[in-house]
């Protein structure tokens, strides 16, 4: 059998090879066939998983909840040291200088990511905004939500604050930060299915030992990473119940 290996759309694609790279590396440590299958778009790999065509996957937080409450996923580990903040930015050249400055009304570019979308709504609250009080400007990247707000096509942009900071420089120089949400336990999971699970804790420990080795350091620099630490059931449902509480 071939585990099926997939990631969340939202990571940056400067990691594009380096998921490949970190296939290689999974099939040679569990001696165990995986394929890679990278999806262009959330609705795409959601059918993925509704047709059990998914056994591991490096989840968003958003879609954590479904795979593990629905799906019978299993966390695995997380990045080490790593959480999923969120970013409000204008373009550098915008009078908006703080949230509270923001009017109904106002055109908001973001991606396809739902919890990232989800905690950006929130962090405009201060000004009395929400849903109905904004026009979406749809991006497929954060490249193009940060060209959206240079443009002056989007008064507001939302991002996956790591994606941000992987931004070039002059695309950064661009934009003016507003916010940057601070709540530390929601991140993104690496989580196998119930087909996975007599693979589980031995894919667990290679990734907790990944920085002893030359090639694992190799695997996570290509990754954008600087180790994995482990993720159990109870801070996955801790931070699902998070989400849940964010959506209500």
């Amino acid at each position: 059998m071939t585990a099926q290996l997939t990631v969340s759309p939202d990571f940056s694609p400067e990691h594009i090879a380096g998921w490949y790279v970190f296939n290689t590396w999974l099939q040679r440590t569990l001696g165990q066939r995986c394929h890679l299958e990278l999806y262009d778009d959330f609705a795409s790999q959601r059918a993925a998983i509704q047709a059990g065509r998914v056994d591991l996957i490096f989840a968003n937080p958003f879609d954590a909840a479904m795979l593990v409450r629905e799906k019978g996923f299993a966390p695995i580990a997380a990045p080490k040291g790593s959480s999923d903040e969120v970013l409000v930015a204008v373009s550098a050249t915008a009078s908006t200088q703080r949230i509270e400055d923001l009017r109904p009304g106002l055109r908001v570019a973001q991606t396809q990511d739902p919890d990232v979308n989800l905690m950006g709504m929130i962090m405009l609250e201060p000004a009395d905004i929400g849903p109905k009080d904004v026009q979406v400007v749809h991006a497929s990247s954060y490249v193009l939500v940060a060209k959206n707000l240079v443009l002056g096509r989007a008064d507001v942009g939302f991002f996956l604050k790591q994606a941000y900071d992987d931004l070039s420089p002059t695309t950064r120089a661009g934009l003016r930060p507003l916010v940057t949400s601070q709540i530390s336990v929601v991140r993104h999971v690496l989580l196998g299915g119930p087909g996975f699970a007599e693979h589980a804790n031995a894919l667990r420990e290679a990734l907790l030992g990944m920085h002893d080795s030359p090639d694992g350091r190799r695997v996570l620099e290509a990754l954008g990473l600087t180790g994995w630490e482990g993720q159990d059931v109870e801070d996955t449902e801790f931070m699902i119940d998070l989400m849940d509480a964010l959506m209500r």
